[in-house]
């Protein structure tokens, strides 16, 4: 009977942990970040609210985000800088720990989006909120912050952006 109990609460712990880990899916609200922008002054995602945001994570060590670096900034360069460029932001978050690489890589790729990160590497609170297990990693919100589209890199973020933008 006591083997019966545990396999019965490992079932129910182990689905309802599996039910916590699904926070960041389409459809769903997108989770509110609050960090801090390299300048160190605060930011809070909720005050992009009516446009459509890519939510970069991204880091210096990371070489694929690296390399992504200047496909993000033509998308930017692309979506933000037209007319309407009310409509679309990118938001990266660094999962660096060191300040000054982090600072060096936005001036290196003159990253001209909003910077955040709060240097405590894979130890965020923002990147455990997100489920952010590997990176590049990213997830697009709507202008009302929902859930639009997640992981998307390369030719199928372009695609994307194009559809959803024009």
């Amino acid at each position: 009977m006591k083997m019966y109990y545990t396999v019965l609460f490992c079932v129910i712990f182990s689905g309802l942990m599996m039910a916590q880990n699904r926070n960041i899916e389409i459809g769903k609200k997108a989770p509110e970040i609050t960090l801090t922008k390299a300048d160190g002054s605060t930011f809070i995602l909720s005050s992009l609210k009516g446009k459509m945001v890519l939510i970069d994570f991204w880091a210096t060590w990371c070489a694929p985000c690296v390399e992504e670096q200047p496909e993000l900034k033509t998308l930017y360069t692309t979506y933000a800088g037209q007319e309407d460029s009310h409509k679309f932001e990118i938001l990266g978050v660094s999962l660096d720990k060191n300040k000054e690489s982090w600072q060096k890589a936005i001036d290196r790729f003159a990253i001209n989006w909003i910077q955040v990160s709060d240097l405590k590497f894979w130890k965020s609170p923002v990147a455990k909120l997100y489920e952010v297990d590997e990176l590049p990693f990213n997830i697009i919100i709507d202008g009302e912050g929902m859930i639009i589209a997640k992981n998307l890199h390369g030719k199928d973020l372009e695609d994307f952006l194009k559809k959803n933008l024009n």
